[in-house]
């Protein structure tokens, strides 16, 4: 540990030098003439440090169980503004001469709402640029910390768009969400508190959606524990860093994904370098694995994570990824803001996806009794009922049938095979 102490002292006091221990100096990306060092990580820390959190990191038995070897959860969705993206705002808007001028962004809602904040805070305007899909709570929280919030485009890519052009328009300093340096090394911060709060971690997963959050985590975790493996995740339907790795950054055709808060069309030019240079790999989970693991946050943790901020975790145990199996692994949980109108369907489809919720169709006699015959089997068989909707028209049915759909609650998938081989033991006929 004294070792790693002197490197680290050496690494903030001292650029020039070719490497300290085990640490390269010489592994920094130049881009417009210019090399972030692991002391711009530090400056950043030392400039924000009043306004966040140094948010927990906390051991989670359960998902160790689940992930074949110890996780710890980084819980950025306890910070300030509900997401990690408060850093990379602060450290940008400290650094720059705003004057009288307002500034503007664009963002799917964290960056929009940490925008909102650091500006706030500094007495600036903000107007701020959101695609019309956005989640209303991150609307309406983004203009409770102080901002005006313009709606436009049908994703991130197109209200990025439109807020460079008014920002032009109106002589106004743009705060990108994640292509520049300085907000770059505000999001390293947190990659600053992981090795020094885990210093044996063997794994780290950062989500990533334009990928400022992984080209600051793994830069400063590289630099200070280069042994330690640094993945990106990202939605299988919005994995523009995932295509983009190894080469220039690639813009995908469409997006299409429930974790809003990582869906971006195009990487940045910047964040992809230090990527490059830095991250070990990208890994894609799908949208179901990514509902899945928001209730078990929310059922065994405690902890309300985003979809976008459990991509890391439902990597760690989705169990298609030997390479992270058995190691002590920090999973990062990028944000917390989650629409509260929206997160029953991410309930809905995470509890069908572990089997927690099955739905039937049940061909039946369209005759009084038949709800009733069916409801005693579902019954006998502890089967919950939440939903029945009938079907009278589909085009298979004679004229005396009815499908009937039913949702119902079941403990896992051996439960709801058990269900539905009692009604077809009964005569019924499933579609």
């Amino acid at each position: 540990m004294t070792d790693r102490i002197l490197q680290y002292a050496a690494i903030l006091r001292n650029t020039d030098t070719k490497a300290v221990g085990t640490i390269d100096f010489t592994r920094h990306v130049y881009y417009n003439k210019r090399a972030m060092k692991i002391k711009d990580i530090e400056q950043a820390r030392q400039r924000i440090a009043s306004f966040v959190h140094h948010t927990p990191l906390e051991y989670s038995e359960t998902f160790s169980k689940m992930a074949g070897g110890p996780v710890y959860l980084k819980c950025e969705n306890l910070q300030k503004t509900g997401s990690f993206k408060v850093r990379g705002a602060l450290n940008k808007l400290s650094k720059t001469d705003v004057g009288d001028k307002k500034v503007y962004s664009c963002s799917a809602g964290n960056h929009a709402q940490g925008v909102a904040f650091a500006a706030t805070k500094r007495g600036i305007e903000s107007v701020i640029y959101m695609p019309l899909s956005a989640p209303l709570a991150k609307v309406s929280a983004t203009e409770g910390y102080g901002a005006r919030v313009v709606l436009h485009g049908d994703v991130f890519d197109d209200a990025q768009a439109e807020a460079l052009r008014i920002c032009k328009a109106e002589n106004g300093i743009f705060i990108p969400p994640f292509d520049d340096e300085d907000i770059i090394a505000g999001q390293g911060t947190v990659g600053l508190e992981i090795a020094e709060d885990i210093s044996d971690a063997e794994t780290v997963l950062v989500p990533a959606g334009g990928g400022g959050l992984l080209a600051g985590v793994a830069f400063a975790v590289k630099s200070l524990l280069p042994d330690v493996k640094v993945y990106g995740v990202q939605a299988a339907g919005a994995a523009a860093v995932a295509s983009s790795f190894g080469g220039s950054p690639k813009t995908l055709d469409k997006i299409f994904t429930i974790a809003d808060g990582i869906a971006v069309k195009r990487p940045g030019d910047i964040t992809m370098k230090y990527i490059n240079e830095y991250a070990d790999g990208i890994l894609t989970v799908t949208d179901d694995e990514i509902a899945s693991t928001v209730i078990s946050l929310i059922e065994r943790a405690k902890e309300i994570v985003e979809p976008a901020g459990a991509v890391g975790l439902a990597a760690a145990i989705c169990d298609r990824y030997p390479e992270l199996r058995g190691k002590k692994t920090v999973c990062l949980l990028s944000g917390g803001n989650v629409d509260v109108g929206f997160i029953h369907k991410i309930i809905e489809r995470g509890l069908v996806s572990r089997g927690r919720q099955i739905r039937l169709s049940v061909v039946l006699s369209d005759k009084p009794g038949s709800l009733q015959a069916v409801s005693g089997i579902l019954a006998e068989n502890g089967a919950n009922v939440i939903a029945v909707q009938y079907d009278r028209v589909n085009a298979g049915l004679s004229l005396n049938e009815t499908i009937l759909h039913i949702t119902c609650e079941v403990t896992g998938f051996e439960h709801g095979k058990r269900v539905m081989s009692a009604l077809e033991a009964t005569g019924y006929r499933l579609q």
